[in-house]
């Protein structure tokens, strides 16, 4: 006997089933949304060594290096050839050779002017062995006249008074004559020597002029003292007036002395900072360092701090009023063949370290009511949690109490509604 269900009553119970699916899956709903962990950033608690950095930014130099300039005693020179910038060169090349002309032209009028004073020494010379001759002969004369007045001069009774009153004037006569020849030869000679030795003097000017132009047309090319990478510097004779010039180029004019390119030895090389005054304490010789160079993105340098200076200077270029700063040099000690000088470089110095400690990042500690805390995940919202804090560095802080290794925190202070408390 089949037992039919009236389609009324059908209709409840599955109205009744429907009921009861919903009131169940509202449950799971619930209970997952408990449970479930706020979407917001977090950070595993765990020991690790504590460092703590200060980062710099620099720019690769080399700590040896070879300068060559512009010859000094030349003047004004035009570079008509110049070696290319990071171009390797081999010991002899030619890296710069400069216009030959203004100097070539001063060696031709030099040299015009040494035959000039070499013909007025000789002719000097040839007036004062007349002068000479004729001073010797008005001397010979002088004496001859003196021994002619002197046999006149006769004694006894053989001539009159008279005559021999005039006699006696005439000797004394000839004898001032011989003196004031004399006295003139010697004036004469004194004047050719003076003459003479002006002339000499000029011509050893002139003499010195030459050489100088010669030296200056024998350093018109400046060849490489080594093997090494071109390096141009800097012609601060262009650009505007704030402006830091530009890289010496062919064409350009360079003055007495100018430095135009370096060859930096790169198998050892440095890196030039600045260090800010309120780092300055923190930072000592010898601590260690890694440095990432912008061009070289593929490697981490290791370097050590090799120097500080002990005085801070203003650093004009970062706005008024400028701040003072230290300069620092770092060592790199696994340099390699990519790093060139005027290369920029991040650097960071370890400056402080403490091993096996409960790290986190600095940016997971927030101040509530004046006192360090974090926010640990306790179910599904989080629980703050003041800690003491051993020590703290701009990235990570070593938590001496509080927290546990394991704990899951948030980075950074969560929403309200996710905090218990709602702080």
């Amino acid at each position: 006997m089949t037992t039919h269900v009236p389609a009324r009553r059908r209709i409840l119970m599955w109205l009744g089933a429907a009921a009861v699916v919903c009131v169940v899956g509202a449950l799971l709903f619930a209970i997952s949304a408990r449970r479930r962990t706020p979407d917001v950033p977090m950070v595993d608690v765990a020991r690790s060594e504590f460092v703590d950095v200060v980062e710099l930014r620099g720019e690769v130099r080399p700590i040896a290096s070879r300068v060559l300039t512009a010859p000094t005693l030349a003047g004004d020179l035009q570079i008509i050839k110049l070696a290319k910038a990071n171009a390797a060169v081999k010991a002899g090349d030619v890296l710069v050779e400069f216009d030959p002309t203004t100097l070539q032209r001063t060696r031709q009028e030099r040299l015009s002017e040494l035959r000039q004073a070499d013909a007025e020494i000789d002719q000097a010379r040839a007036d004062a062995h007349i002068v000479d001759e004729q001073n010797r002969t008005a001397l010979t004369k002088a004496r001859f006249d003196v021994e002619r007045a002197a046999l006149d001069v006769i004694e006894g009774d053989l001539v009159a008074r008279l005559d021999y009153e005039r006699a006696k004037l005439g000797l004394e006569d000839a004898k001032q004559r011989l003196k004031e020849t004399e006295a003139k030869n010697r004036a004469a000679e004194a004047s050719n020597a003076a003459n003479l030795a002006a002339k000499a003097r000029r011509r050893q000017k002139v003499q010195a002029d030459l050489e100088r132009a010669e030296q200056g047309l024998a350093g018109l090319q400046l060849r490489a003292p080594s093997d090494g990478v071109v390096s141009l510097l800097l012609n601060y004779r262009t650009g505007g007036v704030m402006s830091g010039g530009q890289e010496f180029r062919e064409g350009d004019r360079a003055w007495s002395g100018a430095g135009i390119l370096e060859l930096p030895d790169v198998a050892s090389v440095r890196i030039a900072a600045r260090l800010e005054e309120t780092d300055r304490g923190r930072m000592e010789k010898g601590q260690s360092a890694t440095v990432r160079v912008d061009a070289v993105p593929d490697r981490e340098y290791r370097a050590k701090v090799a120097d500080i200076s002990l005085l801070a200077r203003a650093d004009f270029s970062s706005g008024w009023p400028p701040p003072r700063d230290f300069d620092v040099d770092l060592e790199v000690e696994d340099a390699d063949a990519r790093l060139k000088p005027g290369m920029t470089a991040a650097i960071r110095v370890a400056v402080d370290s403490v091993a096996n400690a409960l790290v986190i990042p600095a940016g997971a500690v927030s101040l509530v009511d004046g006192r360090p805390t974090v926010y640990r995940l306790r179910g599904p919202r989080f629980e703050p949690v003041v800690v003491t804090i051993a020590r703290r560095g701009r990235e990570q802080v070593a938590v001496a109490s509080g927290i546990e290794a394991g704990d899951r925190l948030a980075a950074a202070k969560p929403p309200a509604a996710t905090i218990e408390g709602g702080r």
